[in-house]
């Protein structure tokens, strides 16, 4: 019978417990939140069959299956929709349509209503956004290897994607290979805690005051390379987690609640046990940038004959380019070859998930995973000042001018003030930056004089999270007691901001050529009911505002929105749409772009 004396010699994968006939065999669930198989001795015949099923116990059986040394492609959906709903580059969704075209059936992961995950197989093509896109978080196989045997022996045609362990699994279960099935894989770095997954949307509901109804782990509404998590909320809340300002990425980018088994995966390296591979190419912009687009770009290894032939049926669908295995590796060698992933030292790990169960997760991260503060060490930082100085001694003024400004007293925060700056504060005026640089004046002629202005008034404030970089011909006045935030990103020449009361601008948030934004009169009155003069300015974080266009008092533009050039937008613009004309209006909604 399985007996797990050691937690790193089970992954999981729920194969033993469908090969039992005897239903001898149950799942526990630990104090990780990891499943492990309990055998109950008075049902159990000792018939050895969950032994022979484990993938960990028979990894070379697994791998009989004619692996060769994969056939690499790269590419991605030629349906943009497709594409940018993907994790990667859309290559699953490409392979499931063509099993749902022959009335075949697909497995993979989908969320349950609590927001577990479980594995999950039909015939059904309205299943495939379900089933699209990584979640990051064990899944539940019970019953899949039993339902998927039963559909090969009676013919139908199968596409079983899992993560590696699972489709081991798979293979050890069925001990022969069929004809009518597709074994697909995925670069998996480890998987996360169901405990700790669900601990983490816990503490984000708690935060925004409503329960979870939707959940992207890798949304691309800031491009693919944002690693971004969006969560929405019943209460029309939402949440991006971006790279490792999320705490879940960060504790799982570094293996803080993985399962121990995956500390030492058996099923890395090549050759692999799917027939095809597939995950992230990164490194494509580096390699082949016509591929890329900040969209997504999948990565797919061919293993098997049965494979490559697969990966050419789908061809017409996807912009494919071949490659070698080395250009894969230089982005992705840890998840193909192993090694990525290793227990963090001085870990007490029993600890961590004890506490898990009274801290609340941002407490739990800030303790055993907390975000980094990125020191510089005495020696990089004396090379960088080096090298600031060598480029100084150029522009001698510039250097001697930011030196200055550091020290002002109005300015908390790194700035870089370029030549042909003018600007004026007046008393209790405060320039904040936080966690970036901000960059006033900038300019790529260097020969050019053309000014760059900046007024403060008595207490007013400019608020900067990120960087955020304005360049020449820029004219920014903000008024007494006024505010002005802004969170990254970049505004190009000409800008003109008058702000009497309060402006925000989001992150990411680019600014095109000679743009007005105001948030008042002037001090003008039209005499007319319901008349003000000022009135605040919120712009969302991602969107895009042409060149010329004018933004006027009371304005609010939400997030992912598009203004195009020459508008004059006097009115409320809906999140992710695109606007244009004098007055502005939605001429199109439900948009993505990518900068």
């Amino acid at each position: 019978m399985i007996d797990i004396k050691d937690k790193k010699d089970c992954c999981g994968c729920n194969a033993c417990g469908d090969i039992c006939n005897q239903g001898a065999i149950s799942f526990k669930t630990d104090e990780e939140g990891f499943w492990y198989p309990v055998v109950d001795t008075v049902l159990c015949t000792d018939c050895h069959l969950c032994e022979r099923v484990c993938p960990i116990l028979n990894l070379e059986k697994a791998k009989k299956h004619g692996q060769q040394y994969p056939k690499v492609y790269g590419g991605f959906h030629k349906n943009v929709t497709i594409r940018f709903d993907s994790t990667s580059g859309g290559v699953f969704s490409a392979l499931a349509n063509h099993i749902y075209k022959q009335n075949g059936y697909v497995s993979g992961a989908v969320f349950n209503d609590d927001w577990s995950v479980s594995n999950y197989i039909s015939n059904n093509k309205r299943d495939l956004p379900r089933l699209r896109s990584s979640k990051y978080v064990q899944s539940n196989a019970e019953g899949l290897y039993r339902k998927i045997k039963k559909l090969l022996v009676a013919g139908e045609k199968v596409l079983a994607c899992g993560s590696p362990c699972q489709m081991a699994a798979l293979r050890t279960y069925l001990v022969r290979d069929y004809e009518n099935l597709i074994i697909v894989d995925f670069l998996c770095r480890a998987t996360n805690s169901p405990k700790a997954y669900r601990k983490y949307l816990d503490y984000l509901e708690e935060t925004h005051g409503g329960k979870i109804i939707y959940i992207k782990a890798k949304n691309k509404d800031h491009g693919w390379r944002s690693l971004a998590r969006k969560v929405v909320f019943d209460n029309g809340k939402v949440y991006y987690g971006e790279g490792h300002e999320d705490h879940y990425r960060r504790g799982y980018h570094g293996n803080y609640f993985e399962r121990p088994s995956c500390y030492d995966c058996k099923f890395k390296g090549i050759p692999r046990i799917s027939d095809i591979t597939m995950g992230d190419f990164w490194g494509i912009d580096k390699i082949d940038p016509s591929l890329d687009h900040n969209l997504g770009t999948s990565m797919i290894l061919a293993n098997t004959d049965k494979g490559i032939k697969f990966v050419e049926t789908i061809r017409s669908k996807m912009e494919l380019k071949e490659f070698t295995l080395e250009n894969v590796l230089l982005g992705n060698r840890g998840p193909v070859m192993g090694n990525c992933c290793t227990e963090p030292k001085n870990l007490n790990r029993v600890a961590m998930f004890r506490e898990m169960d009274t801290l609340r997760f941002d407490e739990l991260a800030a303790k055993y995973f907390p975000e980094e503060k990125h020191g510089v060490g005495k020696k990089a930082l004396l090379k960088k000042a080096i090298k600031y100085l060598l480029k100084s001694m150029i522009h001698p003024c510039h250097f001697v001018r930011n030196l200055l400004w550091k020290l002002d007293c109005h300015v908390s925060g790194k700035i870089n003030v370029y030549a042909y700056c003018a600007i004026d504060l007046h008393k209790g005026a405060k320039i904040k930056i936080n966690n970036g640089i901000l960059n006033i004046g900038v300019k790529k002629n260097r020969k050019s004089k053309a000014e760059t202005r900046l007024f403060m008034d008595t207490n007013a404030r400019l608020n900067i999270k990120g960087s955020r970089s304005f360049m020449y011909n820029s004219d920014i006045q903000v008024f007494k007691d006024a505010e002005l935030s802004f969170g990254s990103g970049n505004c190009n020449s000409g800008l003109q901001i008058v702000c009497a009361e309060k402006i925000s601008i989001g992150k990411e948030t680019y600014i095109g050529r000679d743009v007005w934004i105001r948030d008042n009169n002037g001090g003008h009155t039209i005499v007319q009911a319901g008349y003000t003069n000022s009135a605040p300015v919120i712009i969302g974080d991602f969107c895009w505002i042409g060149s010329n266009v004018v933004i006027m008092k009371g304005v609010t533009i939400g997030e992912g929105s598009v203004i195009a050039a020459n508008s004059v937008v006097m009115s409320n613009i809906p999140p992710h749409s695109l606007a244009s004309g004098n007055p502005a209006q939605v001429i199109s909604e439900n948009i993505t772009w990518v900068h």
